[in-house]
């Protein structure tokens, strides 16, 4: 049943119960609701904007365990409601209008799609918005072939997501020809090319999820044992610095709060994935927008007509990115200690200049210990965990989206591909790998996180030298109506993979229930060199060789020409350079 609870804000608070609600249990509610009082309706028919019914938000949980640490047995679901018009705003993604609040609310009666075979590779990939290039699609089409049967929706899917531009870049692997001359190096040819002429101390770069440089000696102050309540005793170490920096471009200009933050949430999951595992210290975030119009007297801003923005306002995407990157940051327990702005645009020569797409980048430092700056060789056997939140209908397809130009789909491809953050989640989830790299022998192989392409991308590359099946039950599904290629496609929820022996299972699971961190043993690692993943009782969604799963497509070819452009000369009086300074150095 469902109890309506009014707070003191006049929001409604719906909590779900396995059976009616005793008085002590009711005044206990009442008090965690600051004073709530329970209402008598079992229906409320007023307007209301609240979660997705589908979606049981990172607040639900966190709320029902309180209740159950409080000693109110039998509660499954709490959400929170607010009233509200026609015209209010809200995310399609997490949220939904009430026309009323019932005791139906919950209900789901949404069947999952059952896996189906693609017939037409091309047209697939025009409506998913996958980004499959023209080569790719011969390929499939060709492996369609060669294994004699039609590809399945989540093999298609798959492919596009651990083969997209943002995973693979292969626009910087790319070869380039300029003015008929093909160069003789790729972008990530000079880029690594610093490295290659000036290692120093440079561990490990390139490879992994962060790269690493050489750390002083530390001393550690940790527990003896991450799974019971211990003494702290200090141990010296050998450190290596872990560095990380990406950009979260698409989505901070889609959904400027969560983009930044899950920017953000990402790099920090990054360099907990490095190695054998590593650890967060501190955190950077820069933005990069076209000119924001704060305020009017500036000059260099009304000169030029403000543009229709596709989604968000250069002055919202600041607000709101810089809440969320700062949001994430803060809730998970990692400083931003340093950043930077940069507005711009510029019209001349009848051209038109700015950072219509956002530039979003969070970078941050970290270390780990020198003996798990590399990670182990997989064997067969060896089991593959998942920890972090349920699987849900959010952030499909953020490789291949985020590949390709901003408005290019429609605005609904565009809005699912953006994840959404849970940095309580990911803390719990930090909490138990910190446990495991501070501990005498740490029992990490492998680990990568969940970032673009979800489980695809994370368990591809734990198995991708062994091969491995991963058993889609034993996947937590928050969202029943989640088909096959949803539940392993999905970048919901703050999440990492690893790979451990059998005889580790049971002190890993004892440290994850103890942080509270969901834990899940998914499958195993084969030797057999294919990627499976098993439905029982059904067509298997992937059951593919690693080698035909990611592919070989032609490398990618740009052709391109110089163009000679010539600019005015800035016009300034140095007396004026206070005044410049200060027209710079601000918004």
């Amino acid at each position: 049943m469902i109890s309506f609870f009014k707070t003191q804000s006049q929001n409604i608070i719906a909590v779900q119960s396995h059976s009616a609600l005793s008085h002590e249990e009711i005044n206990r509610l009442n008090w965690l609701f600051g004073n709530s009082e329970l209402l008598d309706e079992t229906q409320i028919n007023e307007r209301f904007v609240g979660p997705r019914r589908e979606l049981i938000t990172p607040w639900s949980t966190g709320a029902v365990e309180i209740t159950q640490n409080m000693g109110v047995e039998g509660i499954l679901r709490i959400e929170e409601y607010f009233s509200s018009d026609a015209s209010q705003e809200h995310d399609p993604m997490l949220q939904q209008v009430y026309k009323e609040l019932n005791q139906e609310m919950f209900d789901i009666d949404i069947e999952p799609e059952q896996l189906y075979l693609i017939d037409d590779i091309a047209a697939y990939n025009e409506d998913e918005g996958l980004a499959l290039s023209e080569d790719e699609i011969d390929y499939l089409e060709g492996l369609s072939k060669k294994l004699d049967r039609k590809l399945t929706d989540s093999e298609v899917f798959g492919f596009s997501q651990v083969n997209s531009e943002h995973c693979r870049h292969k626009i910087f692997n790319g070869k380039f020809i300029i003015d008929g001359e093909e160069k003789e190096s790729s972008l990530f040819d000079l880029i690594k090319k610093t490295s290659a002429v000036n290692p120093n101390t440079l561990v490990s770069a390139y490879k992994d999820n962060v790269a690493f440089i050489g750390g002083p000696s530390i001393e550690q102050f940790a527990p003896l044992s991450g799974d019971k309540a211990d003494y702290f005793a200090t141990t010296n170490k050998e450190s290596v610095l872990s560095l990380k920096a990406e950009t979260h471009n698409f989505p901070t200009t889609v959904e400027p709060f969560y983009g930044a933050s899950t920017g953000t949430g990402g790099e920090i999951r990054d360099r907990l994935a490095g190695g054998k595992a590593s650890l967060p210290l501190a955190g950077t975030s820069v933005y990069m927008t076209a000119y924001p119009r704060l305020e009017s007297g500036k000059p260099w801003e009304e000169a030029i007509n403000p543009r229709k923005w596709l989604y968000q306002t250069p002055q919202e995407i600041l607000i709101k990115a810089s809440n969320g990157a700062s949001d994430f940051a803060n809730k998970f327990g990692q400083p931003l200690i340093c950043g930077s702005v940069l507005t711009f645009e510029h019209e001349e020569n009848d051209k038109k200049f700015g950072f219509d797409k956002v530039i979003m980048l969070a970078g941050g430092i970290g270390f780990a210990h020198r003996h798990d700056a590399l990670k182990g060789d997989p064997k067969p056997g060896e089991k593959v965990v998942v920890m972090g939140g349920d699987n849900y209908r959010i952030g499909m397809g953020g490789g291949a989206v985020s590949s390709l130009n901003t408005g290019e789909l429609s605005s609904g491809i565009e809005l699912n591909a953006v994840q959404r953050a849970n940095p309580e989640m990911q803390k719990r989830v930090a909490n138990v790998i910190r446990a495991l790299a501070e501990s005498k022998e740490n029992p990490i192989v492998s680990i990568h996180d969940h970032g673009a392409g979800g489980h695809l991308n994370c368990l591809s590359e734990l198995v991708e030298t062994t091969g491995g099946k991963i058993d889609i039950s034993k996947l937590p599904v928050g969202d029943k109506s989640l088909s096959a290629k949803e539940i392993i496609g999905n970048e919901s929820q703050e999440r990492m993979g690893m790979l451990v022996k059998e005889e580790d299972l049971e002190r890993i699971e004892r440290i994850a229930k103890r942080e509270r961190a969901p834990f899940y043993v998914v499958g195993e690692t084969t030797g057999d060199m294919r990627f499976t993943f098993e439905q029982p009782g059904g067509h298997n969604p992937i059951d593919m060789d690693l080698e035909d799963f990611f592919g070989k497509p032609p490398v990618t070819i740009m052709e391109d020409s110089t163009i000679e452009e010539s600019y005015d000369a800035p016009e300034y009086d140095i007396d004026n350079l206070e005044t410049y300074l200060e027209n710079v150095l601000q918004l």
